[in-house]
């Protein structure tokens, strides 16, 4: 081997092993984050007597989840069906087309008009105080059929032992908290008349401040307006895989690309070397 080919091929090994060490390093800081524990994630769970969706979410009955009354515009859709009428009144359908959400299973939809909706939540048991915890879902919007002009759309998402209320004596309606509970706003979604805004990924984190804390999400469409629009928020995949490549799985493609391309400076070097022998 010439000292040209040595020092190539030593600067490509010195490569791998710095993408391989900052990958491990990426990988194990992720690995020692925790995951907020939610339960039935994809709302495929549902108690004994509850409706199959596409149905309002308190004919549905979900496993480990509670909140919103049968007058309420929350609804469990099942794939296939945001844009046909459900079961049990009020699941009504919106403008298409409108995917499926990435990561499988059910999906929420709520109406974001404040005046017509309330929160779904699940207590979450077996947190240690001081701890961050991630939380992760898919939204998307969308807006009821029969309705025109652009609306905004987020998931406001609280977690604590505290209080939080919806206040509609003037409009737009007002969020306020009330002992220790800690909110998080997701990124605000632009909706077209007519149209939909497609599925994104969220990511939050939250500090535990008890071992048994609640979790709520609210839809809050138009900034909290009571004009009937109206704004429609989904959610999908509460803390399940984000279709995103791990650092370990990245780590392995980037070496490989490496190994490809020393494999292939070789193979070139040896066949120059060849031809001027």
């Amino acid at each position: 081997m010439t000292q040209s080919m040595r020092i190539h091929t030593n600067r490509l090994k010195a490569l791998a092993l710095s993408v391989f060490a900052l990958s491990l390093a990426g990988y194990g800081g992720q690995a020692a984050a925790d995951v907020l524990p939610v339960q039935n994630l994809t709302f495929t769970d549902f108690n004994p007597g509850g409706l199959p969706p596409k149905t309002i979410f308190f004919f549905a009955n979900a496993v480990g989840w509670t909140g919103p009354g049968p007058g309420d515009l929350v609804a469990i859709d099942a794939p296939g069906t945001a844009t046909v009428p459900g079961s049990g009144g009020n699941s009504y359908p919106v403008w298409g087309p409108f995917a499926d959400p990435p990561p499988g299973g059910n999906f929420i939809q709520m109406d974001g008009n404040p005046e017509f909706e309330n929160s779904f939540n699940q207590v979450i048991n077996g947190l240690t105080v001081g701890v961050d915890y991630t939380l992760s879902f898919w939204q998307a919007a969308g807006q009821q059929q029969g309705f025109s002009g652009d609306t905004t759309e987020q998931w406001k998402v609280f977690l604590g032992t505290g209080t939080f209320s919806v206040d509609c004596s003037t409009n737009p309606c007002t969020v306020s908290t009330t002992g220790d509970m800690t909110e998080r706003d997701s990124a605000l979604m632009n909706t077209p008349s007519e149209g939909v805004h497609p599925w994104e990924l969220v990511n939050m984190d939250f500090v535990a401040t008890a071992a048994s804390e609640t979790l709520s999400f609210l839809a809050w469409g138009d900034n909290g307006s009571t004009t009937n629009l109206p704004p429609t928020v989904f959610l999908a995949g509460v803390n399940s895989p984000s279709l995103v490549p791990e650092p370990s799985t990245w780590a392995m493609m980037i070496m490989g690309f490496v190994g490809l391309g020393f494999m292939g400076r070789r193979r070139l070097l040896a066949k120059r070397a060849a031809a001027t022998s």
